[in-house]
């Protein structure tokens, strides 16, 4: 527990996810309604601005099995990533991160999230705005919401930020997976302007904050 008070309390200030997304896709994403793991398995449903962004850094935690960038939170069934970019389908960007907690708990998946972004910033991140890029934990059960509300309240208590913590804590509904061109994208597509001055600095402080936890 000490390990992870420290690292739910170091702030840093990463760049955040800007960019110009022109790249956009007509094909509609497959709706994923539940999440199918084995019983040792866990799932967390994340959001914290572009999750290119987000996919890369979960991807290196040892216990983390797999991630999955799309939509949750919104109303349009089977939204399109072109769609979500509209601003009017009430989804937010989120990657849905399926983990083993026998190597890795939620606690410490919470801490990860805090890391990956500004949670102070209202429907934003950095440059990019719109409530598809608002902070948000969607829980899925009862002792997720517990923790991630616990947490939220002593973080802001300790003025872990200069700003009050914004970040939307909602029940999870849904998840619909983004387009096949959105998944792995940092490792699919490093040698992008994007990829190289963007994404690659978040991924080395956030290799820098877990190295203790990260795969080997």
């Amino acid at each position: 527990m000490k390990n992870l008070f420290i690292l739910l309390t170091i702030t840093a200030a990463f760049t955040s996810c800007a960019q110009k997304r022109t790249d956009y896709a007509d094909n509609k994403s497959k709706p994923q309604q539940t999440i199918k793991t084995s019983s040792t398995m866990d799932t967390a449903t994340f959001g914290a601005g572009c999750f290119w962004c987000v996919e890369a850094q979960f991807q290196l935690l040892d216990g983390v099995i797999s991630v999955t960038s799309g939509f949750a939170g919104g109303t349009v069934k089977n939204p399109s990533y072109k769609e979500v970019c509209t601003g009017t389908t009430g989804h937010a960007e989120v990657c849905n991160i399926v983990f083993d907690p026998s190597k890795i708990s939620y606690d410490e998946m919470l801490a990860a999230f805090w890391k990956t972004h500004d949670p102070t910033q209202l429907n934003r991140q950095g440059n990019d705005q719109g409530t598809q890029y608002r902070s948000a934990i969607f829980y899925h059960n009862a002792t997720q919401k517990e923790l991630a509300e616990k947490y939220k309240k002593e973080l802001d208590a300790s003025k872990a930020w200069d700003k009050p913590i914004v970040t939307e804590i909602s029940p999870f509904t849904v998840f619909y997976k983004a387009e096949d061109y959105h998944q792995d994208y940092f490792n699919a597509n490093g040698d992008q302007p994007y990829c190289h001055y963007v994404i690659q600095p978040k991924v080395e402080k956030f290799k820098e904050v877990f190295k203790g936890k990260l795969k080997h």
